[in-house]
């Protein structure tokens, strides 16, 4: 199974930060319960508005230093996650079939 943006971010975000793993997926489940948000559904464009509005406040209030850095970070990787989910859902069947329209 694909992994799901909700843990791509907060993988990343452990990643970037002194918060552990459990940490790290508080922060981002908090963040998205306050916007009313559900993990297994948000979509990349709300994360991204997700991390770059209310992100900096929730790692600041948990004393991570540079915080408009990491979500900027965060922001970018996000957006190459798309791309890559994509590419991992893809069968090889939908890739013949997407080469054979050309």
């Amino acid at each position: 199974m694909a992994e799901s943006l909700f843990e791509f971010v907060a993988a990343r975000l452990e990643e970037a930060t002194s918060l552990d793993k459990l940490e790290a997926r508080g922060t981002v489940r908090i963040a998205l319960k306050e916007a009313g948000l559900d993990p297994r559904s948000v979509t990349v464009e709300q994360m991204a508005v997700l991390l770059v509005r209310a992100m900096p406040k929730e790692l600041g209030s948990r004393g991570v230093e540079r915080a408009d850095e990491v979500c900027r970070e965060l922001v970018t990787a996000v957006k190459g996650f798309s791309e890559v989910a994509i590419a991992r859902d893809e069968t090889p069947e939908d890739i013949f079939r997407r080469l054979g329209t050309r």
